[in-house]
C-alpha cells in the first residue's frame, strides 16, 4: 500500500451494512469474503442485520462475531425483528453504523477481496454521495444462469443509464450517511424498489452526486429453475409499479398478443434453424437456441407483477436519521 492509498483509508473508514433474512446456507460464504478484503480491516465495521430468520441465521452470526473478534475484525450481529422487510433491516444497520460512508450488499452476494477500497475511492470527492459498484454472475450451470450470465441481467451499467434517473441495486452500493440525515432513510415497509427510491431521493432533493465504481465488484448467484426466475421477474414488475405510484415513472408496455405470436413464430422459423447451424460450427450456444421464450416468460412474468400490485399506504412512509 503506497502513501496516498494509505491517507485515503485514514480518513475513510466504512461501515458495512448486510441485511440477512434465512440467511445459514450464504453466512459462510459470505463471511469468509468480508475477511478477504484488502481494506484495511481496522477501519471496517460489519453490520450483518438478522430481519427475523426461522433457520440458523442468528447462531450462525452470533458465532461468527465472537471468531471475528480473536482475528481483530469488528463483526457485529444486530436483530431487526419488528418489521420484515430488508430495508427496515439496513436502516437499523444504519442507525448503529459509526462511520460516514455506508456500504451495502446482501447474504446472497460474494464481495471480491478489492471490493471496499474500489467502492469508497469515488468519496474522494466531497460532492459524491452514492457509488455504485458492478455486479457479475457466480458461475452457474443451469441453461438459466448461462442466460442471466449472458444477458448481464444483474450489472449496475444499465442502471447507470436508467431513462428516469440513475441508481444502484443496494447488492453493491454506497452511501454517504449525511445523504441520509439529509433526505431520509429507506422507506421501512417497503418490499422491493427501494434502492431505486433513495438513489432518486437523494439525487433529486439534494446536491449530492452519484458516482460508479465498476472495478468494485460483487459476485451474485443468478436464479437457477423456472419458479425462481418467474418470482425474480414478478418482483421486477412490483418494482415498476411503485415507483411509478412514488415518482411517476412510466410503466412498462405489455406485450399485444400480436406481438407474442410475431416474436414466437420468428423464433421457430429462422432463429431455431440459423442457431442450430451456429450451435453445429461452435459459433452459437443452447441458450441462442431458447432466449427468446426465456425473454418473454421474464416479460410476462414482470407485466403480471406491475398489473397485481399495488403500493401500500405503509410502504410511502420515510423514517428519518
Amino acid at each position: 500500500m503506497n502513501n496516498q492509498q494509505l491517507t485515503i483509508h485514514k480518513s475513510m473508514p466504512v461501515s458495512v451494512v448486510i441485511p440477512i433474512y434465512n440467511g445459514e446456507n450464504d453466512l459462510p460464504e459470505l463471511i469468509e469474503c468480508l475477511e478477504q478484503q484488502t481494506y484495511p480491516q481496522e477501519l471496517v465495521e460489519y453490520l450483518l442485520v438478522d430481519n427475523n430468520s426461522s433457520d440458523r441465521t442468528a447462531e450462525i452470526l452470533t458465532n461468527a462475531a465472537k471468531k471475528a473478534q480473536e482475528k481483530g475484525i469488528n463483526l457485529k450481529h444486530l436483530t431487526e425483528a419488528t418489521i420484515q422487510s430488508s430495508y427496515a433491516a439496513r436502516n437499523l444497520g444504519i442507525r448503529q453504523a459509526n462511520y460516514n460512508i455506508l456500504a451495502f450488499t446482501d447474504a446472497d452476494c460474494r464481495p471480491q477481496s478489492n471490493w471496499l477500497r474500489e467502492l469508497v475511492k469515488p468519496f474522494q470527492d466531497s460532492q459524491t454521495g452514492i457509488v455504485v459498484g458492478e455486479i457479475i454472475a457466480l458461475t452457474g450451470n443451469s441453461l438459466l444462469e448461462q442466460y442471466a450470465d449472458k444477458k448481464e441481467l444483474m450489472s449496475q451499467k444499465f442502471l447507470l443509464e436508467h431513462s428516469f434517473c440513475a441508481y444502484g441495486q443496494t447488492a453493491n452500493i454506497a452511501i454517504r450517511k449525511q445523504a441520509f440525515r439529509d433526505v431520509g432513510l429507506f422507506r421501512p415497509h417497503l418490499t422491493t424498489g427501494g434502492d431505486a427510491d433513495i438513489c432518486w431521493r437523494i439525487q433529486r432533493e439534494s446536491d449530492w452526486q452519484l458516482k460508479s465504481a465498476p472495478e468494485a465488484i460483487i459476485s451474485h448467484r443468478h436464479r437457477s429453475n423456472f419458479k425462481t426466475f418467474r418470482s425474480q421477474f414478478h418482483r421486477y414488475g412490483c418494482s415498476n409499479e411503485y415507483l411509478h405510484e412514488l415518482h411517476g415513472v412510466a410503466l412498462m408496455r405489455e406485450l399485444t398478443t400480436k406481438e407474442i405470436f410475431y416474436r414466437l413464430s420468428r423464433w421457430i422459423i429462422k432463429e431455431i434453424p440459423k442457431n442450430s447451424l451456429k450451435l453445429v460450427l461452435g459459433k452459437a450456444s443452447a441458450i441462442d437456441l431458447i432466449n427468446t421464450p426465456i425473454d418473454l416468460i421474464g416479460f410476462h412474468a414482470r407485466t403480471q407483477g406491475q398489473k397485481s400490485s399495488k403500493l401500500p399506504e405503509k410502504a410511502k412512509q420515510i423514517e428519518r436519521l
